[in-house]
């Protein structure tokens, strides 16, 4: 049976997001009928929606959900009609990664939350005038008044919690946070270095915040964000249009170069001026994903002081304990993720699109 609701629905690549009513399948084994209070945008939908990504058109994005549970499926256990839920992201359960607690380098990551556009199976969550509509996204599609989420990418938090001010932890923020907390993992006054502090990077910057890390430089183009940088805990700001990275980072660790550096921006040439300003030892976190095929070109014997340059999806967390905690720490101010954040209506959905393209917002965040 099912219930019909009100979409957002990029029917293909390169066009606006425009409002559809679709058809949402009954809640089967494993999933669960959420309606959504709000959902943030992020940079993965809008490379989605343009094109770029193999993702089946029309289809639903969305992948930064929060809402309340208002059905479940056969089996469903960890959560019950009427419990306040995030949305991140899926995955089997099963592999070796999942079973070893890195469920974001599941075997079938892609196609669960990416490409795939329907369940495992290859049956559909969606569709409209009887046809189907790409789904599944990230196993929820919430840019929609109600979404059909898989079981493992719900996280049961506080009633208390505001959802326009948690649903960005759903991917942008902890995937700031675990570049700087489970990749890096600052000692005692390292250096944290992070290029392009949009979203992720900001997260990235309150994260090295709460740890011993002493120094931390936050590197943008866009004077406004690195003050907010400052704000939010950098200890200095390199302008990347006005200053050269490289001798700035140089100059400020006395010629020692950086502990750890967390790379957002997916240009290959910021990564490769990462790699050649990190301190022997040092690691570089891969966040922002450039064109898929894209290649960067090392210096090897520059790598062989022990340096390291490591790749990263969705933080390397484990949801159902590190959501909650983030949860805590927004709750208790020591995590300012509201900073970050621009409230749209979400029939303004393509609004904030051109917003976060034009660079006139870092978090849309929409409320239905």
């Amino acid at each position: 049976m099912g219930i019909t609701t009100q979409a957002a629905v990029v029917e293909n690549g390169g066009a606006p997001f425009t409002l559809s009513d679709i058809r949402l399948d009954e809640p089967r084994p494993g999933e669960v009928l959420v309606k959504m209070a709000a959902a943030g945008l992020c940079h993965t939908d809008l490379g989605v929606a343009s094109g770029a990504l193999p993702f089946p058109l029309p289809g639903v994005l969305g992948h930064e959900g929060a809402g309340v549970v208002k059905a479940v499926g056969p089996g469903i256990t960890r959560v019950s009609p009427g419990d306040h839920v995030l949305l991140s992201f899926t995955s089997c359960g099963d592999c070796r990664n999942c079973l070893d607690g890195h469920p974001a380098y599941c075997a079938t990551w892609l196609q669960r939350n990416l490409i795939g556009g329907r369940r495992p199976d290859g049956t559909s969550t969606l569709s409209r005038d009887g046809e189907p509509v790409g789904g599944h996204f990230f196993g929820q599609s919430s840019f929609a008044r109600h979404a059909l989420v898989s079981e493992r990418s719900l996280v049961k938090v506080d009633a208390e919690a505001a959802p326009a001010t948690v649903a960005p932890l759903g991917c942008g923020v902890q995937t700031g946070v675990g570049a700087v907390w489970n990749v890096l993992a600052p000692r005692v006054g390292d250096t944290v270095v992070v290029l392009g502090v949009g979203a992720v990077g900001l997260s990235a910057v309150m994260a090295a915040a709460l740890t011993p890390a002493t120094t931390i430089i936050a590197v943008d183009r866009v004077a406004e964000r690195l003050q907010l940088a400052r704000d939010l805990g950098a200890t200095h700001t390199v302008h990347a249009g006005e200053t050269d990275t490289a001798e700035a980072v140089t100059d400020i660790t006395g010629g020692q170069g950086a502990d750890g550096i967390v790379e957002t921006t997916g240009n290959v040439r910021v990564a490769r001026t990462g790699t050649e300003v990190l301190a022997p030892r040092g690691t570089l976190v891969l966040v922002g994903a450039p064109p898929f095929g894209t290649d960067m070109a090392l210096d090897v014997n520059g790598m062989l002081p022990g340096r390291h340059v490591v790749g990263l999806t969705l933080g390397d967390n484990e949801t159902q304990t590190v959501l909650p905690a983030l949860v805590r720490l927004v709750r208790d101010g020591r995590l300012p993720v509201h900073r970050l954040i621009t409230q749209y209506a979400f029939e303004d959905i393509d609004q904030a699109r051109q917003d976060m393209i034009a660079g006139m917002t870092i978090k849309p965040v929409l409320l239905f």
